[in-house]
């Protein structure tokens, strides 16, 4: 396990600039709008060969009427335990407010190692003003401009000085699975239902979930990472900026992700915008697993399951050799079921079928089957090989390749899919001339 720092303090005081400036990247939402940052979110920072993951929780709210509060101090709560080590940022240009004395208060009592650190402090005014914090009792003060990034060096040192050197768990090679689906389809609470803490905010809002959150998943034999992501919105429902950033992040998200477990709702039709989700990960070569949520909630005649899914399949087509299980995250029934289906797929994925197997097994069919003449052209195939990719993809080698029509590649890709297992993963074919 690497240490953890966490990044705590009230909202907009620029915990999300440094953030970013630590882990050198773009990760954490950036925005002038108060509470933006409403879960933790991790990532990984080095300093002087020193590596620890960082926290950046969301902002510490008081005697605020927004639903999210509560949920907010929870998580600035969890990340303090979590932490090794506790960077607790204030604004110079406020002073100190309620809030900051609150979170100072959480903090003395903590027992872990602070660094104050005063944000915005950009000419010597600023310097002379930043003393009034010495009176929160948390010892020395850290002077910084998290924009310019001044200060942040002297503040890095004495954070890596106080780590423990930790044994570094790899999570590299491990399978990334991607939670993804509409707003409020219940994302989050599969994750939570999975891991047993309330490791996402949930709440009746659709669109809570603004950042993608890694969990790694280590028991009863599994070990991967889940992936929460932002839901995708319509795009006319992308009013502000930050929306932008959610839809943008979970595009992202599932571009970075081995398998996507789609959640739909089940009390609903599927919807264009589930087929579009689904689209993007089938467009991304990712294999797919679709969860029906919310199945306690339905009316269920004999056949039901079965008339749902026959829906399903048809609204999917052509790809439609995709698992999918009924479930109910909130009474966790066959949520394992659907993470052992997400185990298969992420091998289906993987999986490599000898040159020597393919053309075996595909060349009598084809000679049997052979594409269909066009324009007097006949098309002659006359060996198959899968290509060295991350997902599968096959090369048929023949002499005339731009004469096979897409109702035959649909016909070798069922072939494939009878013969070796390819369930929930999307197959690509290729003509390529001999």
């Amino acid at each position: 396990m690497s240490n953890i720092v966490a990044i705590v303090g009230r909202p907009n005081v620029g915990k999300s600039t440094l953030f970013n400036r630590l882990t050198e990247s773009r990760n954490a939402i950036v925005d002038a709008v108060s509470g933006v940052t409403r879960d933790r979110h991790y990532g990984k920072a080095d300093w002087n060969g020193k590596e620890f993951s960082v926290v950046d929780t969301g902002g510490y709210v008081i005697n605020s009427e927004d639903v999210f509060e509560g949920e907010i101090r929870k998580q600035v709560i969890v990340a303090i335990e979590e932490a090794d080590a506790i960077i607790f940022m204030v604004d110079v240009s406020t002073g100190i407010t309620g809030a900051d004395e609150i979170v100072a208060a959480l903090l003395r009592k903590s027992r872990k190692k602070i660094f104050l650190a005063v944000n915005k402090v950009d000419n010597f005014k600023n310097r002379a003003e930043a003393a009034e914090f010495y009176s929160l009792g948390l010892g020395e003060i850290y002077l910084l401009s998290s924009i310019s990034g001044s200060g942040t060096g002297e503040l890095l040192d004495d954070v890596a000085k106080v780590l423990a050197e930790k044994e570094i768990e790899s999570t590299e090679g491990l399978p990334r699975f991607a939670v993804v689906g509409r707003p409020n389809v219940g994302k989050s609470s599969f994750i939570n239902a999975l891991i047993g803490t309330e490791r996402n905010i949930v709440t009746p809002i659709a669109g809570t979930t603004r950042d993608a959150i890694d969990t790694r998943y280590h028991s009863f034999g599994f070990d991967f990472i889940l992936v929460d992501t932002a839901g995708v919105r319509k795009k006319t429902k992308v009013h502000e900026d930050l929306e932008f950033y959610s839809v943008m992040r979970s595009i992202r998200t599932i571009e970075g992700s081995d398998v996507c477990l789609l959640l739909i709702d089940g009390t609903e039709e599927i919807s264009s915008q589930d087929i579009n989700i689904f689209l993007l990960a089938e467009k991304n070569h990712k294999g797919i697993v679709i969860l029906v949520n919310k199945w306690d909630l339905v009316e269920k005649n004999t056949n039901k399951a079965k008339e749902v899914e026959a829906q399903i399949r048809h609204k999917l087509q052509p790809f439609t050799d995709v698992p999918i299980i009924f479930t109910s995250v909130l009474n966790k029934q066959r949520i394992f079921k659907a993470l052992e289906t997400a185990v298969e797929v992420f091998q289906n994925r993987r999986k490599k079928i000898t040159t020597s197997e393919l053309n075996n097994l595909l060349l009598p069919i084809i000679e049997h089957y052979p594409p269909p003449a066009l324009k007097g052209k006949h098309v002659k195939i006359k060996y198959i090989t899968q290509l060295p990719t991350g997902s599968p993809a096959f090369a048929f080698f023949c002499n005339l390749p731009k004469y096979i029509q897409e109702s035959y590649k649909r016909f070798l890709e069922n072939k494939l899919r009878e013969n070796f297992n390819f369930t929930g993963v999307p197959i690509r074919i290729y003509f390529r001339e001999k």
